[in-house]
């Protein structure tokens, strides 16, 4: 296959760069607690300081896989499969969710809504940036927003964030590990006098959990 053709494959989303998948326990948000299989995609220009898996950023890393292969894969472990990244919408996600969705799972996906929606999902979990925001088709289809708290500026850019999802999206706080001793007594304070929101833990490191 020469790099041209290996391109267009891409492009067209029958290759995705494959950094990671594996079967663990979802750790975050509304379905903490669930078995899911995990298909991490690289590649992601959003440039979190914070992100803790940076070498997703480089979609040069990882190697073209089909979408096949990776269906495959998932269909053996869960009926659950959750797309993360990186940021897995700088690909079109359109053929990865639609063999997932001809084997009858359960399509979850992580994003931070940069780029415009590709790909059928049964769940939506977004979690906005400041560096590059959401599009509006995003907003709109959010099952869950979960917004991020490094320090206390991102009350207010949650708050912004929340008045663009549509109503029956659920709001999540949730801390940055790193900060999470210091952000933790402020998101509980936040969530007792806003309880619009809810607080969300990333209880797969709690439980030494991939």
């Amino acid at each position: 296959m020469t790099r041209t053709e290996r391109q267009e494959l891409i492009d067209q989303g029958l290759l995705l760069p494959l950094m990671e998948e594996f079967y663990t326990i979802q750790g975050e948000g509304y379905h903490k607690g669930t078995a899911a299989y995990f298909v991490r995609i690289g590649g992601c220009d959003v440039g979190c300081h914070w992100c803790d898996v940076k070498e997703s950023w480089l979609a040069e890393l990882h190697p073209p896989t089909e979408t096949e292969k990776i269906v495959e894969n998932a269909a053996k472990y869960s009926n659950t499969i959750v797309v993360t990244g990186g940021e897995p919408l700088t690909w079109d996600m359109g053929p990865l969710t639609a063999q997932l969705k001809a084997k009858g799972l359960q399509t979850h996906i992580e994003t931070s809504g940069a780029y415009p929606l590709s790909g059928t999902w049964d769940w939506i979990c977004l979690s906005p940036k400041k560096m590059k925001l959401p599009t509006e088709e995003v907003f709109d289809k959010a099952h869950e927003l979960k917004c991020i708290i490094y320090n206390k500026d991102d009350f207010r850019f949650a708050e912004e964030q929340a008045a663009k999802v549509n109503k029956d999206c659920i709001l999540y706080l949730q801390p940055e590990w790193s900060k999470r001793d210091k952000v933790v007594p402020q998101i509980v304070d936040y969530v007792m006098a806003n309880p619009k929101w809810k607080v969300s833990l990333q209880t797969h490191k709690y439980l030494n959990i991939p």
